[in-house]
């Protein structure tokens, strides 16, 4: 079994005159993501590892704050991946098909389309939008991440349904 974690980056914020990259985390991006945190963490046995990010700062950011808020007993280390930082798919599947054998749970914080995209292909539940701050856990019965195929939703976890 493999399983993928995907968390959308938080609300971002537009106020700024930055390129997209350099987009910051609007404050409200930074409550929803430790919302999600602290919920995941409450009803989920998956240990946070193996985390890869999207080298934009928005995704960096949530993922630093994701970790953080977990407060895990173990050292986590993040890899920041170019082809996370992709909106509409390709890149990200091609990233999970490559990903090492050993792996088998993985976490990638990252972007929209690309969620949605890769949940509704690989997932048997539609999701309209991934929201910002947006957990899905897609599990595969797979020995080799480039055998990925559909897979089964395992949990979702977005902000305006947690309280």
């Amino acid at each position: 079994m493999k399983t993928v974690v995907l968390i959308r980056h938080g609300k971002s914020s537009w106020k700024y005159n930055v390129t997209d990259r350099e987009r910051p985390l609007k404050k409200v991006g930074v409550k929803n993501t430790i919302k999600v945190c602290k919920e995941f963490k409450l009803n989920s046995e998956i240990q946070l590892q193996n985390v890869f990010s999207s080298p934009a700062k928005r995704a960096r950011d949530t993922c630093d704050i994701f970790v953080e808020n977990y407060k895990a007993t173990h050292q986590i280390n993040v890899e920041i991946e170019e082809d996370i930082y992709d909106f509409n798919g390709d890149s990200l599947r091609r990233f999970v098909e490559n990903l090492d054998n050993n792996l088998e749970t993985v976490f990638i914080f990252g972007h929209n389309n690309a969620f949605n995209n890769f949940v509704n292909t690989f997932g048997e539940v539609y999701i309209e939008n991934v929201p910002t701050s947006g957990l899905v856990i897609l599990e595969f019965d797979i020995n080799n991440w480039s055998d990925l195929k559909p897979g089964v939703l395992k949990l979702k976890l977005f902000p305006k349904a947690l309280f």
